[in-house]
């Protein structure tokens, strides 16, 4: 499908290049991250749209030769039962609470002893999950798990830890802000390709042909961000870059969908004046939707 957008003239090669990208890794297809916590590689792998943190690779900063030992040792705590117990009622519906009540009441004794295979089976857990296979195989458990197995390693590993994934989850954000910004500039071609053929004829001049153009634009900016490009450079004259820069991931989303609506809504010849005020209420129901999507998420 973009090898036929790079042919039509639609995207160039480079442009093809990244939207493949962008749609195989980074944003839409998880993958495994790596941090480093003192010292130690840990991998982070995405599971059931949550981020997953190897207890096998956080063990060997305990015992590099006896990693299912330091689990072991762990996850035989009362104290430990308890917690993840805790977490899965939280969070799992389908969580055996019965089966974890008479987990716990053997719990704390010397002979007790639970492999995290045997819990997931008697519980139905889903914190802490065993991976087979050649790659990235071991024992991984959800970060709020994984933060509190940090401690049984060391209070110092715990913070560093908790430092290293902080930062990965910004750098993911910038990354995503800037691959959105991309997105959006790459629609932007299908919507100048469909001003092209549609709103102006063959006799404007290449000048007259650009302020068809600009005009479009700001028939953007005006239903999202509610002011002209020029409108903006006046009221932000001390600022660098143009109004896209400076707008928010969900306006960027916003923006990128009304792109592609507004190249559907020319080609149907729809008048500008309408399209503004279709758009327009486009952007503030997406808007609002996406913005109650963030709040829920940051909850």
């Amino acid at each position: 499908m973009f090898a036929k957008l790079c042919v039509l003239g639609i995207f160039s090669k480079n442009e093809v290049i990244f939207v493949a990208e962008f749609f195989k890794t980074g944003i839409f297809m998880s993958k495994k991250e790596t941090i480093s916590v003192q010292g130690t590689e840990v991998v982070l792998l995405p599971h059931n749209r949550e981020d997953y943190i190897s207890l096998t690779n956080m063990a060997k900063h305990k015992n590099a030769e006896a990693t299912g030992l330091v689990i072991a040792h762990w996850l035989r705590t009362r104290y430990t039962i308890e917690f993840i117990g805790i977490w899965e009622k939280v969070n799992n519906p389908n969580f055996n609470v019965t089966e974890f009540g008479n987990i716990k009441n053997e719990s704390g004794s010397q002979s007790f002893v639970i492999t995290v295979k045997q819990w997931v089976e008697r519980t139905n857990a889903i914190g802490i999950i065993a991976k087979p296979g050649r790659y990235n195989s071991g024992t991984y458990a959800h970060k709020d798990i994984a933060f509190e197995f940090a401690s049984w390693i060391s209070a110092e590993f715990k913070f560093y830890l908790i430092k290293e994934f902080q930062r990965l989850k910004e750098e993911q954000k910038q990354l995503g802000w800037s691959a959105k910004r991309e997105l959006a500039k790459i629609n932007y071609h299908i919507h100048t390709s469909a001003v092209k053929h549609n709103l102006v004829p063959a006799t404007l001049t290449p000048q007259q042909a650009s302020i068809v153009y600009a005009s479009e634009g700001d028939v953007l900016n005006v239903a999202l961000f509610g002011m002209t490009a020029k409108q903006w450079r006046d009221k932000n004259a001390g600022l660098k870059g143009n109004i896209r820069d400076y707008a928010s991931i969900n306006e960027l989303i916003c923006l990128s969908n009304m792109e592609t609506i507004n190249a559907v809504l020319i080609n149907e010849k729809i008048p500008q004046k309408v399209r503004l005020i279709k758009l327009n209420g486009i952007a503030i129901q997406q808007m609002k939707v996406l913005n109650d999507v963030e709040r829920k998420v940051l909850k």
